[in-house]
């Protein structure tokens, strides 16, 4: 099994090198063919082509080493900023259900200080109402006494 993967691999390497991109093209190197070959002269073309190519990598990945950098950067300051406003919000938060909590707390309070002043009036009410009967039945007492003294008057002074 390991064998047919590794087969299939050297295959597509082949046949990806068999097709050049037009990058690749770019980065090949050319020899020169001539009967009369100067290879010193040609072996240093080649070298300083090679250092040229070795350059342009080097400044294609200092360049994208560069893109990194600011992109980590950019990302660190925007995780910083949102770490904050994320405390930010928690601490308002907290304020929020603090605030809440003590108006509740307030709310309670006045609560039973107005059912304990229902309840006070309501006795008040009561005690009043027994009040009022019994000044009631004073004054019918009071009004049957006066009947009384009257037909009393009538009785023995008329």
């Amino acid at each position: 099994m390991a064998y047919r993967g590794n087969q299939q691999l050297r295959e597509d390497i082949w046949d990806y090198r068999d097709r050049p991109s037009s990058r690749e093209r770019e980065n090949v190197l050319r020899f020169p063919r001539s009967d009369e070959e100067d290879y010193g002269e040609t072996a240093l073309d080649l070298v300083n082509q090679a250092a040229e190519l070795f350059d342009s990598m080097e400044d294609h990945a200092r360049e994208r080493e560069a893109n990194a950098q600011s992109l980590c950067k950019s990302l660190a300051e925007k995780l910083l900023l949102s770490e904050r406003q994320k405390e930010a919000a928690e601490r308002a938060q907290l304020e929020t259900i603090t605030e809440l909590n003590r108006r509740l707390h307030d709310v309670t309070r006045a609560l039973k200080h107005a059912e304990k002043r229902i309840l006070s009036a309501e006795d008040y009410a009561t005690a009043a109402e027994f009040r009022a009967q019994a000044a009631e039945n004073q004054l019918l007492k009071a009004n049957r006494e006066l009947a009384a003294v009257e037909e009393a008057i009538r009785t023995r002074l008329l």
